[in-house]
């Protein structure tokens, strides 16, 4: 398993500065709590599962399952 950041620089970065202003929790939430804090509590839930290979929520990760 491998875990890379977006390779798209524009979305990356885009979502960075959302994550700078939300005090790290995912801009794309509107609620705030731990499971909502980035890695966000899907994400770990998605990296857990071996078949799972994908984007996470706001496509800040990606998650190969190699």
């Amino acid at each position: 398993m491998r875990i890379v950041e977006n390779p798209n620089k524009e979305i990356a970065q885009t979502v960075k500065e959302g994550l700078k202003q939300s005090g790290g929790y995912c801009p794309c939430r509107r609620e705030r709590n731990a499971d909502t804090k980035c890695m966000c509590k899907e994400f770990r839930g998605q990296i857990a599962d071996p078949e799972f290979e994908g984007f996470c929520h706001c496509m800040l990760y990606y998650k190969y399952k190699d």
